[in-house]
């Protein structure tokens, strides 16, 4: 360990290779002296270094020396100027968890993270509360382990179920996608460290993601995707944010300077910094002057960039000043800068025991036929799919994945219950690495010794790759829809019951094949306690309360995206010209998600906010007030039934009618209860802003809110409203915005 950190300090402590070594006498010192004052001191060869990645190579006249990722793991730095008393500060992946390699080498300590619950179960919580401990465990784990920022949360929404890292992304909708992830910001910054909420903007889809062009009307950006980030950044206020790597409206994200600049900084305010996601060597002068501040993961090429353009009069040193004071002013928030000295042992025991009881707030449970769940103990159980074993998946791939020191499977996490599990079948999936079609002989025999069959099926996806609408992946195979089907009728004809666990990374088809199961719960990917979360429910510890952050269309084809998403052409080649995989058309505008199914009356398999419960609940007492600066609505949840739980009050608004097309109903605000026992209940208060009920008129380039009276609604789904009550407003109000992204 002692070597790992003297071979990090040394990294640390570099200085820039360029032009003569300046002595530290008499130099200004950051903290000591003002950000102005050690600004002034900065030779232009410093200044250029301090706005380029510092990445793994170590630039000091000795190029080519490099420092192996296993000497930290993380993905990147931001460099030191020792003689100003600027530390270096780490970066480290990733939206589950701190993303370092567990292992270094000369010591046998091993520096394991958390797994914990992936962003798209996070968000199946509802519960700002759940997002705020997974952020605190995370957030420690940064600090002991001598990072600075962590590059997360993954924020960008669920445009398209197929995407390949939806599962590192909250949600289909702004509102619940920004409210959560701010939390999880807090979270993760309440121990002195920093995030980088990512990927901005509008970096939906995988497939030649460095390169596709997102074509996006300002009415969808303005609505949807920036109102997603622009909640979370006033919710969390990040230290960082990511630009993405493609390209908005034909400009690349990392030198748009009315996405970065005019918006993010002008209109919203913002006042950190932003890096771009790691890429190589782009329009290095262009990202400068679109406030870009940090270039990841940072090459010579782009430090002569900056140098030669200021030398040849291209780039301004005034702009150049304003990126590296940003910089200047992070560094002396983070822990490198406080000379904090990292543990390396944070308390992961407890980290897990949170990942547990977060990871079974956000399962949703989909059927629950005949209360098939929970499940009695003295039941023997039929455990069949391999992601019921070693094949079940705690997250995705890439940059959300996490060196996790253990992962809970569902057969271990229903043996720690005290459940039994058959042997027969277990033994036959011990060395099993894809799964076992069963015949309706086999299922029979199955049937006849066991109490209860539970069939998992997963689905994974990651960085780099997007899903398919092909069997074995959107929807079933041949051989797991027979499996299935033979199972349900081995043991429906025995009077017994049969439960699916979806472990999945993204939505997958289910109309064809939900009538088959008496139950079906969907865990997504719950992290390294996985097994035990899942447990929780099955066996009843835990009342679900989960609900869907997305819609489950019935068919691929329904959802609008499907027609400007890649799926035959992920093997091409590059084609700037050739839709998407060149460029992405968001032809839907804003009808993405239940804002399309429920505004034109489309069936879904399940709808946005759906989630069962073991118990049930009445909402009484719909009181919504309208103000000037914020609009309240007032609700009272009651526990009618036998079994204390959690619920969640969804608030959608319907406007008026309008000379704009609008959605039937939007939600608007959400808030989960304490756990209510049989009888009890509580009195919630919503709030959100007057401009929130407007759209955005791209003609006028204003949002618009319109006079009139909007339909305050609070249920359980989008489709189950329990009370409505009128709200007025009595004058409209249109807001002109500056910038045209």
């Amino acid at each position: 360990m002692k070597k790992t950190l003297l071979l990090l300090l040394s990294l640390c402590l570099f200085t820039s290779g360029w032009g003569k070594s300046v002595s530290k006498l008499h130099a200004p010192q950051l903290g000591k002296n003002s950000i102005d004052e050690v600004l002034k001191a900065m030779t232009l060869e410093e200044k250029a270094e301090l706005l380029v990645g510092g990445s793994y190579e170590v630039i000091n006249g000795n190029k080519g020396r490099t420092l192996p990722e296993a000497t930290i793991g993380a993905a990147g730095m931001t460099k030191a100027i020792p003689r100003l008393g600027i530390p270096c500060t780490v970066l480290t992946d990733g939206p589950a968890g701190v993303r370092i390699s567990p292992t270094r080498k000369g010591g046998n300590h091993t520096y394991y993270a958390t797994g914990n619950p992936v962003g798209t179960l996070v968000a199946s919580s509802w519960d700002t509360e759940c997002a705020r401990s997974v952020g605190e465990n995370m957030g420690n784990e940064v600090l002991e382990y001598g990072c600075d920022v962590l590059l997360a949360p993954g924020m960008c929404l669920h445009r398209n179920p197929l995407c390949g890292r939806n599962f590192e992304y909250f949600s289909e909708d702004p509102v619940l996608s920004g409210v959560l992830s701010g939390n999880e910001i807090i979270g993760v910054q309440s121990y002195g460290v920093g995030t980088s909420a990512k990927h901005f903007i509008c970096n939906n889809q995988e497939t030649y993601r460095t390169q596709n062009n997102s074509i996006v009307g300002q009415r969808a950006l303005r609505e949807l995707y920036l109102k997603n980030f622009e909640l979370a950044i006033k919710i969390g206020n990040p230290w960082t944010i990511m630009s993405s790597y493609n390209l908005l409206n034909g400009s690349y994200t990392q030198a748009d300077k009315a996405l970065l600049c005019d918006w993010l900084r002008g209109e919203l305010g913002y006042k950190g910094i932003v890096m771009t996601d790691w890429t190589e060597r782009r329009n290095t002068v262009n990202q400068v002057i679109a406030e870009n501040d940090l270039m990841e993961w940072g090459l010579d090429t782009q430090v002569h960039d900056i140098i030669n353009a200021v030398k040849s009069g291209k780039l301004s040193i005034d702009i150049v000043n304003r990126n590296v004071r940003n910089i200047l002013n992070y560094i002396v928030k983070t822990p490198h800068f406080r000379h904090y000295q990292a543990s390396n042992v944070p308390d992961l025991k407890a980290h897990a025991t949170v990942a547990r009881e977060m990871a079974a707030q956000g399962i949703v449970l989909l059927k629950n036929d005949h209360q098939t769940l929970p499940l009695v103990k003295n039941q023997k159980i039929a455990l069949f799919g391999v992601g019921s074993y070693k094949g079940f998946l705690a997250n995705g791939w890439g940059s959300g994945d996490v060196n996790k020191p253990y992962v809970v499977n569902i057969y271990e996490g229903l043996k720690n219950a005290g459940y039994q599990i058959d042997d027969n079948l277990s033994e036959l999936y011990e060395d099993a690495a894809d799964d076992i079609n069963f015949g309706s002989s086999y299922a029979k025999h199955r049937a006849l010794v066991d109490d209860i069959a539970i069939m998992t099926i997963r689905r994974n996806a990651g960085e780099g790759s997007d899903r398919h609408n092909a069997q074995g992946d959107w929807s079933l195979t041949s051989g797991e829809l027979n499996s299935m089907k033979n199972i349900a009728d081995a043991f429906h004809s025995q009077g017994k019951k049969f439960l699916v666990i979806l472990n999945i990374g993204g939505v997958i088809e289910t109309a064809s094949w939900k009538n088959l199961p008496d139950a079906i719960l969907l865990p997504w990917q719950p992290g390294e306690e996985g097994g035990n979360a899942i447990a929780d429910i099955i066996s009843g510890k835990v009342c679900p309360s989960g609900h869907l952050p997305m819609t489950f269309p019935l068919a691929y084809d329904d959802i609008p995206s499907s027609k400007n998403f890649p799926q035959n052409d992920n093997g091409g080649v590059f084609d700037k010209n050739k839709s998407t995989i060149g460029y992405t058309n968001y032809d839907e505008g804003i009808w993405i998600g239940y804002r399309y199914f429920d505004t034109f009356a489309k069936p879904v398999s399940y709808p946005f906010g759906y989630g069962l419960s073991y118990t049930t609940f009445s909402f009484t007492g719909l009181k919504a007030q309208y103000g000037k600066s914020v609009c309240k609505v007032v609700v009272t949840v009651r526990n009618t039934g036998n079994i204390a739980g959690k619920e969640v009050a969804q608030l959608y608004v319907s406007a008026p009618k309008s000379i704009m097309e609008k959605p039937k109903k939007e939600l608007k605000a959400f808030a989960k209860t304490r756990i209510l026992r049989p009888g009890e209940s509580q009195t919630l208060t919503l709030r959100f802003r007057p401009i929130d009920l407007a759209s955005f008129n791209e003609k006028e380039n204003s949002w618009v809110l319109d006079s009139g009276v909007y339909q305050i609604m609070v249920g359980e789904s989008v489709q189950n409203i329990k009370v409505t009550t009128p709200m007025k407003v009595a004058k409209g109000v249109q807001k002109k915005v500056p910038t045209v992204l």
